[in-house]
């Protein structure tokens, strides 16, 4: 007799704290956990980045979720390995500080359709914890969860996400235990390769600043995650790397489905006109005012956005421009890409006459040459005027690898439209 199968989503959020931990470090451990059971067959990872404002954010902003196929006959087994796992997760996680940084992990376990709008609210907004929380419980949705819940938000945006064709995947690899919290080693030459011997991996280096971001810089057990088009591309340069014998060797991998490079955190560009000169604060960040469809909305360009913020801080009023960027809480928009579509032209002198500039001799008066006494209305010389910064892509404008979020979709791979 054919035993009976079923499909189960996971999504796991919020385990990580600055000092340790890493939400996808405990993810793989519990996978590893669940594939011991009989008829447990983990078909697809996935690593859902949400809003990057959200109230409790990690630098990545990531959550995880599985899609698995089980056989009805280990149903039970596989929630009690569910229940325990968690229970030694909150035993390993009251030992870190009790600050605003704690962890508040939510295990989330699904046997039938959950709303897709759970995603898309994570990924463009701020979401409340109550509401959320309603609504996973009116599913029927099994929730396993510290007191204070907040895991809920990202654990069940990250079940709810559903991969497009053209999504990106990212393999993650884990250091072995003895060597968390140490200085990583992976050659500086071995990452800059990587671009160019595994085409389909994207955002290794930032040739602008001449390193390596694959990395991160905190003590999580993360070795380094690859990013890439296919899982063949990033499965193969892990490969690579870890055959060279001066870079570290990792403990474990694993590729996942990602909706990062995506832009799914930004609607579509928008335009408008410049009203107001750039305004410059101190460490070179600059705004500026403009209309959009009839409304005045502040445009931001932090310093180290390099080529964005250099274009802003160029802009006159009168010049039509287009952008995508993150409406932050205080309602300015932060600027993702920039592009000016077209420029007012830029006044430069009053007209000559005999040699000399025309000049006024006073309000309402005609400018006249003080040498031949020619008088004409009062009028500006002006030229067709260009940015000086290095525009590509159909005139759009992108912050430098290191500094773009993990969202963002780099321009190399899509024009705004």
């Amino acid at each position: 007799m054919k035993k009976e199968s079923m499909v189960v989503r996971i999504g796991l959020d919020d385990t990580d704290h600055p000092d340790s931990g890493c939400t996808t470090y405990s993810f793989d451990s519990l996978l590893k956990e669940l594939s011991k059971i009989e008829g447990v067959n983990v078909r697809e990872r996935m690593l859902v980045r949400l809003w990057p404002y959200a109230s409790r954010r990690t630098r990545g902003n990531g959550a995880l979720s599985a899609r698995i196929d089980i056989l009805s006959t280990s149903k039970e087994e596989f929630m009690i390995t569910c229940s325990a796992w968690f229970d030694e997760l909150m035993s390993d996680i009251s030992n870190l500080p009790d600050d605003q940084n704690s962890p508040s992990p939510a295990l989330l376990i699904s046997f039938g359709k959950v709303p897709e709008k759970w995603y898309w609210e994570a990924v463009r907004d701020q979401v409340r914890l109550e509401h959320r929380e309603e609504e996973v419980t009116a599913s029927g949705i099994t929730v396993l969860s510290h007191p204070n819940k907040w895991g809920i938000i990202g654990a069940s945006a990250a079940i709810s996400w559903r991969p497009p064709r053209n999504h990106s995947w990212e393999l993650v690899a884990w250091r072995k235990i003895e060597l968390i919290g140490s200085k990583r080693i992976v050659s500086k030459n071995s990452v800059m390769k990587l671009s160019e011997l595994f085409p389909d991996t994207f955002l290794n280096r930032d040739p602008t600043a001449d390193k390596g971001i694959i990395a991160p810089r905190t003590p999580c057990p993360v070795l380094y995650g690859i990013r890439g088009a296919n899982q063949e591309a990033i499965e193969s340069a892990h490969s690579w790397l870890q055959d060279i014998a001066t870079n570290e060797k990792c403990d474990y991998w694993a590729s996942h489905l990602s909706n990062q490079l995506s832009d799914d955190h930004l609607s579509g560009p928008s335009r408008g006109t410049v009203i107001s000169e750039p305004s410059v604060t101190k460490g070179a960040h600059a705004s500026l005012r403009v209309i959009s469809e009839g409304s005045g909305e502040t445009l931001v360009a932090f310093s180290e956005g390099g080529p964005v913020n250099r274009l802003l801080r160029q802009l006159s009023p009168g010049d039509l421009v287009s952008w995508m960027g993150l409406r932050s809480p205080d309602e300015s928009i932060h600027l993702e890409k920039l592009k000016i579509v077209s420029a007012s032209p830029r006044i430069t002198s009053r007209p000559t006459c005999c040699g000399k500039t025309m000049r006024s001799k006073g309000r309402n008066q005609d400018l006249s040459c003080d040498k031949c006494k020619r008088k004409t209305p009062k009028y500006w010389l002006s030229e067709e005027w260009s940015p000086d910064v290095t525009i590509t892509f159909d005139g759009w404008t992108q912050p430098p690898p290191s500094q773009r979020r993990h969202l963002s979709m780099p321009l190399e791979h899509g024009i705004p439209a």
